[in-house]
């Protein structure tokens, strides 16, 4: 809490809304913004039938989305079941003295902005959304998958600008050093630190990764992720993965409360160098399984012989092609909301073109 002239400052509660499907690295830069314009960030999250009958199904149950937005580090609370449309009832019932949301605009099914209530009552504000990532898109990369033209490799996954409307059918993320400063942690282990080194794809973040890396994490004080390269995951994973680029996992993984650094394009087999340069007590790895490296060679046959290597058990068995596969198996609902969600999108920027012409003859 800051201090004005010796008293306490009295506590800004900021409250974001939404429905966070497939939460991925722009709802969490979204939600880094809203906290860093005050002390505590309250998020609500919309149930699942509000969001079918809104925007279409989810991706993701609403349990697990409740459970990956508490995984965000910027999250203070997590409201569950949070009405669509915000009202100043529930910032007053939450504490919470305004609203935030990004640069863009959401309707209900019925095309009422859901923040009316909150922007006439001037509670309300605005940060920018993180242009190149939504969850139109990463459905859209998915069901790109099902798609015979699109069996080629994962040289041009979420990039073919034909499939899908410029505002969602391909990455357009620019990654910078600034966004990675933005989201690192930026402090070092401790000398007392045990560190614990985890390494993988983490590819479409989700509660799996999640929970296998909150387990990682009671094994030491200190969480390192090694994220391999796109080409070394496509290698060990086929078709047409990686389904987000390095540069999007890192910052995935790097929103996460129990990971203290990021290795960015880790070495596929954990070598002596690695363990030696980071300091680390102990590699674990969950229950997929484990490819060879190139020469049949364990990848993790060094930490092995060191007596630093554990297999542990998060209790979650969900995998990346499983979220996959929730997507194929319901493709026509999943492409019919893709294409509803893009022209909501079209008719929302073309009206904010006329407004914006408006004011500027006016």
């Amino acid at each position: 809490m800051e201090q004005v002239n010796g008293s306490a400052q009295k506590e800004v509660r900021v409250w974001c809304d939404g429905c966070y499907d497939m939460v991925h690295f722009g709802h969490a830069n979204s939600l880094r913004q809203a906290k860093a314009l005050g002390h505590k960030l309250v998020v609500g999250i919309h149930n699942d039938a509000d969001i079918s009958k809104n925007k279409g199904p989810p991706v993701f149950t609403q349990e697990e989305r409740y459970k990956m937005v508490r995984g965000i580090k910027w999250v203070d609370e997590v409201v569950e079941d949070a009405p669509y449309v915000t009202t100043l009832e529930t910032l007053d019932k939450y504490n919470c003295d305004f609203c935030v949301h990004g640069d863009d605009i959401t309707l209900t099914a019925e095309g009422v902005d859901t923040y009316h209530l909150v922007k006439k009552a001037n509670r309300y504000k605005e940060v920018s959304r993180t242009a190149g990532v939504s969850t139109t898109d990463l459905v859209g990369r998915m069901l790109l998958m099902t798609r015979n033209h699109f069996k080629q490799g994962s040289s041009k996954l979420g990039q073919d600008h034909s499939a899908r409307s410029p505002w969602t059918g391909c990455s357009q993320f620019l990654p910078t050093t600034q966004k990675i400063i933005q989201f690192s942690d930026g402090t070092p282990p401790k000398p007392t630190d045990k560190i614990v080194y985890v390494a993988g794809a983490f590819d479409l973040f989700h509660v799996g990764h999640l929970d296998f890396l909150e387990e990682a994490k009671k094994f030491g004080d200190y969480l390192i992720v090694g994220l391999h390269t796109d080409p070394v995951v496509n290698q060990y994973k086929g078709g047409n993965y990686p389904i987000m680029n390095l540069h999007e996992r890192v910052l995935s993984v790097l929103a996460c409360k129990y990971v203290n650094e990021v290795v960015i394009g880790a070495p596929y087999s954990v070598t002596k160098d690695l363990m030696e340069h980071f300091n680390v007590d102990l590699v674990c790895h969950g229950q997929t399984p484990i490819a060879t490296d190139i020469g049949n060679i364990d990848p993790y046959a060094v930490p092995k012989q060191m007596g630093k290597f554990m297999l542990i058990d998060s209790g979650n068995t969900i995998t990346t092609e499983d979220i996959v596969e929730r997507i194929i198996r319901h493709r026509l609902e999943f492409e019919d909301r893709n294409t509803k969600k893009e022209k909501k999108e079209i008719e929302v920027f073309e009206a904010m073109q006329r407004v914006k012409l408006a004011e500027k003859s006016g």
